[in-house]
């Protein structure tokens, strides 16, 4: 069994879990709002909007992975094209080059507000 096959199986395994949550969730709540509990009537609608929700991951994941095993990588795509060339770009150079300088400067003794070394000690 593939990578892929193993992530698609996953998918339909979480699909079935969801499902199988939401919907005997909504059958309670119904029956508890119909015997007068007025507050389980946002949990009515509530559930079956996280099933939908459920549905919705599922077949955006399962797409993923059937793009991935069509070779189809649309996300490494884009982040070659919108990489950014380092040498032509002056203001990270000039950055880059000032937190060299940072570096290369010995630690100083932390000073208190009339920039007396403080006394670590105390």
């Amino acid at each position: 069994m593939g990578t892929n096959n193993k992530d698609a199986f996953r998918i339909h395994l979480g699909l079935f879990l969801a499902e199988l949550l939401c919907v005997p969730a909504f059958v309670f709540e119904l029956k508890r709002a119909l015997g007068g509990n007025t507050l389980s009537w946002a949990y009515v609608f509530e559930w079956p909007i996280l099933g939908l929700y459920a549905i919705y991951m599922w077949r955006k994941l399962l797409g993923e992975v059937h793009r991935e095993q069509r070779g189809e990588l649309r996300d490494v795509d884009v982040a070659h094209a919108t990489r950014v060339e380092e040498e032509d770009d002056p203001q990270l150079k000039a950055w880059n080059d000032y937190l060299a300088t940072l570096h290369a400067l010995p630690p100083t003794a932390p000073t208190n507000q009339t920039g007396e070394p403080e006394n670590l000690a105390d």
